[in-house]
């Protein structure tokens, strides 16, 4: 990828941290970036809108690549499951910018992450594809999509599981995410 876009969305996040999301403009992106307003345009031709949700996008990709290389050298797809949920909880529960965001700016996040989420549930759903297909489920290609909406949906809200402790998410991973999926 380019470096002059590189530094832009390196720097859109940096205003976002500092700012949020309602008032980082694409002045102080290209400011932050050390470029000009046209360098913006040219990069990201739809202004502030693209270059705001191509930050998210970036975030959001960056997460999961993150939380796929914690998982890597998972052997089942219990443990798999198990430590993508514990991972990911903790680092969405640390993120000190996104839980920012989620308070006081959701309503203008949220669309942002689901639009990605569209593109990624597919992608954890073929990543996980191959650990389904060791379990022996008869349709693996639609059970990942399935896994990967469930898991993506208790990352944001796990209801009466504590996604803190090990032993409840093992818990919640035999009793909800396998034993429907599993013969």
């Amino acid at each position: 990828m380019n470096d002059a876009r590189e530094r832009l969305l390196d720097a859109t996040y940096a205003c976002i941290a500092r700012s949020g999301l309602e008032r980082t403009t694409v002045e102080d992106a290209a400011r932050e970036a050390g470029v000009s307003r046209a360098t913006v345009y040219r990069w990201f031709p739809g202004g502030r809108e693209q270059l705001l949700n191509e930050t998210i996008a970036r975030q959001t990709d960056e997460f999961f690549v993150r939380l796929a290389a914690e998982v890597a050298d998972a052997e089942t797809f219990r443990e798999v499951v198990t430590r993508a949920l514990l991972s990911a909880h903790r680092w969405v529960a640390d993120h000190e910018v996104l839980q920012r965001l989620l308070d006081t700016e959701a309503g203008r996040l949220l669309p942002a992450i689901v639009a990605e989420m569209g593109k990624l549930v597919p992608a954890i759903g073929r990543f996980v594809e191959p650990y389904l297909v060791q379990e022996g489920v008869a349709e693996p290609a639609a059970a990942g999509e399935y896994v990967a909406r469930l898991v993506v949906s208790l990352i944001g809200s796990p209801g009466r599981w504590d996604l803190d402790d090990p032993e409840q998410v093992d818990l919640l991973v035999r009793t909800e995410v396998l034993a429907g999926l599993v013969p």
